[in-house]
């Protein structure tokens, strides 16, 4: 458990009303830098990256914990560094560079609908596979928000909110980013409400000639109940067991990020689980505060797995598929449970809040 209470204190407990000036001058123009930098390369490249250096940091985090001459040398301190200062930093934490990115590809939605690649078949305010190089309004816009997602992640640890303080950034930047670039917050449903996804599976368009579909789902592949249950039900097992063998909760979150690789590499079918394998080492953590049971945490922790998909599902189906730019299902799927959990904790209900720094 040392590197999630090392991850918890860096991400959730900095005093950010305390600190220097100059210190704080630094930070923004790292933030800067790191939402541009998503922009540039694109939202979803980036976020594989956090999967990437948050893997590294996490296995280094492990190799810390066996009693080597790593261990020696400080590597726990290292590990949390990498983790807790680069993967969920300003560099490539999601709040940041994925927040900057996303952002950036709603204003070139706005901007400039003439960049939408001919295989893009959504609103190009969603099209977060979208790299933009070095064009520098679009980093600007980038820069901008990665700003305020650091902002916003970091006022909410000082405040000591009982929420994933990176998750409720990348959701509140993206809600932000809409109004701001003159979409509607959440959009006009089409078919019988908000969660009729029948349109998009008839391939019904908008009808306005635009050509876009009626109703775009976050994923095509991973919108059915059925298949929604059921990689929810996978990757919980899978994230506590993560955290069961490792005592990282981030491990497989880490996994989880990073093979979204393939997704951008055009793998049909390729599910997201990130804000799956994470719900399931968060409620494996909770669990074994409150459980005398291997199996009773592995069974908590599936069920950990199952509300971070049906949540994401959810959620996507009032905030994505029937606006114009990307509202990010997982981090409002993290966002919901772990107020949940830390509300819980505050209450008295339960004995551990999780990975939250309460």
């Amino acid at each position: 458990m040392i590197v999630s209470i090392a991850v918890a204190d860096v991400l959730l407990q900095v005093p950010i009303l305390d600190m220097e000036w100059e210190h704080f001058a630094v930070l923004v123009l790292a933030a800067a830098a790191g939402g541009a930098f998503g922009a540039s390369i694109g939202a979803l490249p980036s976020f594989v990256f956090t999967g990437f250096v948050v893997l590294l940091g996490e296995g280094m985090a492990a190799l810390s914990g066996t009693g080597t001459e790593f261990t020696e040398l400080g590597g726990a301190n290292l590990a949390s560094g990498v983790t807790g200062t680069i993967g969920f930093g300003p560099v490539t934490g999601p709040h940041v560079a994925f927040a900057g990115g996303v952002a950036a590809t709603a204003y070139a939605g706005w901007r400039y609908g003439e960049m939408e690649p001919e295989d893009w078949d959504y609103h190009f305010g969603k099209n977060i596979l979208y790299a933009f190089g070095t064009k520098p309004d679009i980093l600007a816009v980038g820069a901008v928000f990665g700003v305020l997602g650091m902002l916003i992640a970091r006022f909410s640890g000082a405040l000591e909110l009982p929420v994933d303080g990176i998750a409720l950034a990348v959701f509140a930047t993206a809600v932000i980013a809409r109004p701001v670039f003159g979409y509607s917050v959440i959009g006009s449903p089409r078919g019988d409400g908000y969660f009729d996804m029948s349109p998009f599976a008839r391939e019904d368009e908008r009808g306005d000639g635009s050509g876009r579909l009626a109703v775009e789902p976050w994923l095509p592949q991973q919108y059915k109940w059925s298949g929604v249950a059921t990689i929810g039900l996978v990757g919980g097992a899978l994230g506590g067991w993560a955290w069961i063998m490792t005592g990282s909760v981030f491990m497989a979150y880490g996994i989880s990020a990073a093979s979204l690789l393939f997704l951008n590499l055009g793998v049909e079918k390729f599910p997201v689980t990130h804000h799956i394998t994470l719900g399931g080492s968060t409620f494996a953590v909770v669990a074994a505060a409150e459980l005398n049971s291997e199996l009773g945490v592995m069974l908590l922790a599936i069920l950990g797995g199952l509300v971070g998909s049906l949540l994401a599902e959810f959620t996507q189906r009032i905030f994505y598929a029937h606006g114009g730019t990307h509202v990010d299902p997982p981090a409002m799927a993290i966002v919901i449970y772990t107020v949940a959990i830390g509300l819980l904790y505050e209450f008295g209900v339960l004995e551990s809040p999780g990975y939250l720094g309460i």
